[in-house]
């Protein structure tokens, strides 16, 4: 992971300060209730470590948010437009798999939530069920192949295709290909 962070880095980081610091959750709880290291939660709020996708999902989900809703408090700027321009969405890298997210739509106004996700060649993200918990959403292939397992069943996406996810279970989403795959993600919560 990058000592130096970007940022949207910078207002994860502060942001996950925040969202803890507004429950009185010590580093500790907030560790249990995400499942994740206090040693990694402090470097992440002190900006050290730019946080995985898997990171941030369960982080979002301790505090009972989606992604997109922890992403959206940390990038908030008060702006009233209905319209997300293109060049002001936000984008966020995985430092692990490359994973490139971007942030089409997400408004505390709205109930849907879109999402644009390009994922490597070869690379994989694995979500617990956690992050399923209070949302339904669909995913819709726009290039590539996607490979998706939910709990047990695994779907094989091709351009085009459109899958609504069943109950909770932990999601792997993988392009078992040698090229890059584009998909997007609308959610909405449950």
């Amino acid at each position: 992971m990058d000592s130096k962070i970007d940022e949207i880095g910078q207002q994860i980081a502060h942001r996950i300060r925040l969202e803890r610091d507004a429950r009185g959750w010590a580093l500790a709880e907030l560790a249990e209730r995400a499942g994740v290291s206090k040693a990694t939660i402090s470097k992440i709020e002190r900006a050290e470590v730019s946080p995985t996708a898997v990171v941030l999902v369960r982080l979002a989900g301790a505090f009972d948010l989606t992604l997109a809703g922890l992403l959206l408090r940390a990038e908030e700027d008060g702006s009233a437009d209905r319209v997300t321009r293109a060049a002001d969405q936000p984008v966020w890298r995985d430092p692990d798999t490359g994973y490139l997210r971007r942030q089409i739509l997400a408004r505390p106004d709205h109930p849907l939530e879109m999402v644009q996700v390009d994922l490597p060649p070869g690379q994989q993200v694995r979500l617990p069920a956690s992050s399923y918990a209070h949302i339904r959403q669909a995913v819709w292939l726009q290039a590539g192949a996607l490979a998706l397992t939910e709990g047990a069943q695994r779907h094989l996406l091709a351009p085009g295709d459109c899958l609504a996810f069943g109950p909770p279970s932990e999601v792997v989403f993988a392009n078992p290909t040698a090229l890059p795959c584009s998909y997007l993600v609308v959610l909405a919560r449950s």
